[in-house]
């Protein structure tokens, strides 16, 4: 049995699905059938139950605990020895949010290949609950993300702090309002958005932060069924859906000046939803028994790039 043996059947045990493993070891079904079969052979026990989804026995989850410790030794061993070495290569798999990791990574990515030209970087999007649940697993290595205050064996590193606010295109704004857009302006400026309650929005999802946020503040409106014209897990959909006039969004300040053109910027109306929604955006990354400088390299490059901002 060796690492590849090990590292196919963690694939499997995630997947739970001989194809969807396959496709991404980028294997043939037959190959990963065979391997699986042969480790089988080796340990004299049967490791997974071949149905739709795939179950593992009590030999696979016994097998799944100590290829998961075998793969995370391994790779501690060889990210340390590249530092001894300095001779780093490898690849760094980075989650982030789609339009958060459009605003931040191409220019992290780039300062950081000057220190590490030899380092591959592979991307992954995704919202915050799927990105936590990938660092759990071990599928990527770092998440930019809003996290919980506890999240068990992951290290957390301070990033910025996200404004959000309330971003309404100025045509829809003036033509929603019965009692005048002044007054309605008013109210939302002071922090007043039951003014919202006939007003279309549109919003993230239930696992997004600003999907999370945005229905937090119609909820203390007492607006329990807003009128919702539009959902997406992209931020950048929805603030594209909002200039068009579809509906009013929420979406961290930052990521709407960094999307938006300024003729874009001059379309619209921002009401800052108050420092009670604002959320710190960290580093996350599994705890290792070694910390390969890679990582912390990355993280030193994407804050000197946020500071440029």
């Amino acid at each position: 049995m060796n690492f590849s043996s090990m590292e196919y059947f963690t694939v499997l045990a995630q997947e739970r699905s001989f194809t969807r493993a396959a496709e991404r070891l980028h294997i043939t079904q037959q190959s990963l059938s065979s391997h699986i079969a042969g480790m089988e052979k080796e340990l004299g026990s049967q490791l997974v139950v071949r149905r739709v989804p795939l179950e593992l026995t009590y030999a696979g989850e016994a097998m799944l605990r100590y290829a998961t410790g075998f793969q995370k030794l391994h790779n501690d061993m060889q990210r340390e020895f590249c530092d001894i070495s300095q001779k780093q290569k490898g690849i760094l798999r980075v989650g982030a949010a789609s339009t958060r990791g459009q605003m931040i990574l191409p220019k992290t990515i780039a300062l950081f290949q000057e220190s590490y030209p030899n380092i591959s970087v592979e991307l992954t999007e995704g919202p915050n609950g799927a990105l936590h649940q990938k660092l759990l697993k071990g599928t990527i290595d770092l998440a930019i993300a809003d996290f919980p205050e506890n999240l068990p064996d992951i290290s957390l590193t301070d990033f910025y702090r996200e404004e959000n606010v309330l971003v309404i295109e100025k045509r829809l704004f003036d033509k929603c309002f019965t009692f005048g857009a002044e007054e309605c302006e008013k109210r939302l400026l002071a922090g007043d958005y039951s003014a919202l309650r006939e007003f279309p929005f549109v919003l993230g999802g239930i696992d997004d932060i600003d999907g999370r946020i945005g229905r937090d503040v119609l909820r203390r409106a007492d607006i329990d069924n807003p009128i919702v014209t539009a959902t997406s897990h992209n931020v950048g959909i929805l603030l594209r859906l909002s200039l068009s006039g579809v509906g009013a969004c929420v979406c961290p300040e930052k990521i709407v000046r960094s999307v938006l053109t300024p003729e874009q910027l001059d379309s619209v109306w921002m009401f800052p939803l108050g420092a009670e929604t604002a959320n710190h955006i960290q580093f996350g990354y599994p705890k290792q028994s070694y910390q390969w400088s890679a990582i912390e390299k990355f993280i030193t490059c994407a804050k000197a790039v946020v500071c440029r901002e």
